[in-house]
């Protein structure tokens, strides 16, 4: 079976190289070059040391290493999304479409289509019922990245391998210092995967400014600060807001007006909502009997609006062209722009999701 790595240098692709090999696989190992450089020589997401790490996998293990630029590709369908969802006052999920569009998208068309199967470091795992594959959780809880592959295709997820996803953070990191991987005490890369070493409100700054506005107190109508611009603040958002006598909590944003509304206490009702509708909801295995609805018909599901180890309770129609989730109780912070991942009700498989609208 032929085999394409996907290697970023981090200990989980490390790992993967390592297991496959032990297997008596010869895998090929691709980096993919996504940092940018723009007219004003602003480079984000310096490589050299995940390159080292993956130039080292290759000459120790043997095995060919390629390193492959779609610094383009990733601006169009990646960042210029992300850009664009947060002028609109949206919360995107650019690491979504990374994985949908590029990992296992752009790659797969140009390179990853001479391959049986493209291998990553997710935590996930793949479950075979009646000779269809779908995608499934892995068991760690908090590592679990079903949510940022909700939006594959059946055909992509048939395709993937996710060597490591049946596994726990702590055997992952424990294999690697057996193993003496240079990446075994690597710290986890954090946040948006284009920004590298970048803060988030840096990079947001530079594509769309600073814009003076009003904070506004929802219920009484106040003005009780200001801010920079709609687009650095999220629904939910509790930090960064410089206001005194708080917690305060970003519970609606008006993109025409510029203005931030906040209310004020410990979760206050006005952030908590027991409907998400979505729009362009992606079944990753279609059809799909469990969690895939007709108009006017009702599915007992568990679903995720945020990246966390727990998962909520409720039910999906169809109403029209939007799905529409009922949830058991109310949720906190349900941001337009954001993607819901609803999965069946043992919580083993991932159905697919769609993007929140308001």
């Amino acid at each position: 079976m032929k085999i394409a790595v996907l290697a970023s240098g981090g200990v989980d692709s490390s790992v993967v190289v390592h297991l496959l090999k032990e297997q008596g696989y010869a895998p090929d190992l691709y980096y993919i070059k996504i940092g940018m450089e723009d007219k004003d020589g602003y480079i984000s997401c310096p490589a050299e040391d995940d390159m080292t790490i993956v130039n080292w996998l290759g000459r120790h293990y043997g095995l060919h290493v390629e390193m492959v630029s779609l610094h383009t590709e990733y601006w169009e369908n990646v960042v210029a999304y992300t850009i664009e969802q947060v002028k609109r006052g949206l919360t995107p999920n650019p690491d979504m479409m990374c994985n949908k569009m590029i990992k296992f998208g752009i790659f797969n068309d140009r390179w990853g289509k001479e391959y049986d199967k493209i291998a990553t470091g997710h935590y996930a795992t793949t479950t075979e019922i009646d000779g269809k594959v779908y995608l499934s959780t892995s068991p760690d809880p908090v590592k679990d990245q079903t949510d940022f592959l909700s939006q594959m295709s059946g055909e992509q997820v048939a395709r993937a391998m996710f060597p490591i996803g049946h596994m726990m953070k702590n055997e992952v990191r424990e294999i690697a210092k057996n193993a003496h991987l240079p990446s075994a005490t690597r710290k986890d890369s954090q946040g948006i995967c284009f920004l590298g070493k970048i803060h988030y409100n840096d990079f947001i700054k530079r594509y769309l400014g600073e814009r003076k506005g009003d904070i506004i107190e929802l219920e009484t109508g106040k003005k009780i600060g200001e801010h920079t611009g709609y687009w650095f603040h999220t629904i939910g958002q509790r930090r960064g807001l410089g206001l005194g006598g708080g917690p305060w909590f970003v519970v609606k944003k008006d993109v025409e007006q510029n203005i931030i509304y906040v209310s004020q206490g410990y979760d206050p009702e006005t952030q908590y909502g027991n409907v998400v509708n979505l729009r362009g909801f992606n079944y990753i295995t279609d059809p799909y009997d469990i969690g895939a609805v007709e108009q006017g018909e009702r599915e007992d599901i568990l679903f995720k609006i945020r990246h966390t180890p727990e998962y909520t309770k409720g039910t999906i129609e169809k109403i029209g062209d939007i799905y529409r989730i009922r949830a058991e109780e109310k949720q906190q912070g349900i941001a337009a722009g954001q993607f819901a991942t609803v999965y069946d009700k043992t919580g083993k498989i991932c159905i697919g999701g769609g993007e929140i609208i308001g």
